[in-house]
């Protein structure tokens, strides 16, 4: 039996691979939500629709069995990602919920819970407490989802080719510093996009996960002295070998908001555990950072040299 499967945000870093995971299932028939379609000659795969005008949604979920919503805004004015996080959210899933579709998952973020640290975090355990604007409306489009008796899934940090933060604020960071940074003791819950897209398919189709949210990540958390490594060894050297403490680095990017960000990462655990997550997915968490991030630094490499 064919399922028919709306991705929206599928052109999007998490979403294009997403994508690309259901495409590959030959019982799968993929749509995506797209605000570029023309309604009077849509294309076969793609239905017309933007977050932004809810309107637009009228109709986008027609002959859905399940629908895996990517799409978020990440950044802008408060009104900007309230309309699409929130408002958006909350009329797609009411057009999901009037068409029929039998299944509703929101890739959404472990930034709900706001900053941490967080050690072995299991889901339940930590309370909603988000600290920025987007992270605020896609913690209100999560309640949507749950309130339909949908299926949250919540990365926390996510690499690979086409990511434009994690990896490229650290290198911004160590521009900043222009060293590496000691005494960094945090560790981190990740997972490379290709697993993560593969994952929330395996999800999306899965008979054995319910409603309700998820963690979604590696089970083995990374230290950020790993990943510093990684980046400094594979990415960009800074410094000449040159060290740093915490409180050094932070005089020194005092400047820079974003390279801040990082160093805050750096330095508080954020780790968040939920292995029944991977119990009866069809789907492994993959080989882990060292093997995945070292598939993916050439890219990074010309990105960070680009920018």
């Amino acid at each position: 039996m064919t399922v028919g499967l709306l991705i929206t945000g599928a052109t999007g870093f998490i979403g294009s691979r997403v994508a690309a995971a259901a495409r590959r299932r030959p019982d799968v028939r993929v749509r995506s939500l797209s605000r570029r379609t023309s309604r009077e000659r849509p294309d076969a795969g793609t239905v017309p629709g933007d977050l932004a005008e809810p309107r637009t949604l009228h109709g986008s979920c027609a002959g859905v069995d399940v629908l895996v919503h990517c799409a978020s805004r990440v950044g802008g004015d408060p009104k900007s990602v309230t309309a699409v996080n929130d408002l958006g959210t909350k009329a797609l899933v009411a057009e999901a919920v009037r068409s029929g579709v039998r299944r509703i998952v929101y890739v959404s973020t472990a930034a709900v819970h706001g900053r941490g640290p967080f050690h072995g975090v299991r889901p339940g355990d930590a309370p909603i407490a988000p600290v920025s604007a987007t992270s605020r409306t896609r913690a209100a489009a999560e309640r949507h989802v749950l309130d339909a008796g949908g299926l949250v899934l919540r990365p926390h940090l996510v690499h690979g080719e086409g990511d434009r933060w994690v990896v490229p604020g650290l290198v911004r960071l160590l521009r900043e510093v222009s060293a590496t940074v000691t005494g960094c003791a945090a560790r981190h819950s990740m997972i490379d996009v290709d697993t993560l897209g593969r994952a929330v398919v395996a999800a999306a189709l899965s008979p054995h996960h319910g409603p309700g949210a998820h963690y979604v990540g590696h089970p083995d958390p990374v230290p950020a002295t790993e990943l510093l490594a990684a980046v400094c060894e594979r990415v960009e050297r800074h410094g000449e070998g040159a060290a740093v403490d915490v409180a050094t680095a932070r005089a020194r990017a005092a400047g820079s908001p974003r390279a801040l960000h990082h160093l805050d990462l750096l330095t508080a655990d954020h780790w968040f555990a939920d292995d029944a997550f991977w119990k009866d997915l069809d789907c492994s968490p993959g080989e882990g950072f060292a093997r995945t991030f070292a598939r993916s630094a050439p890219w990074y490499r010309s990105y960070v040299t680009a920018g």
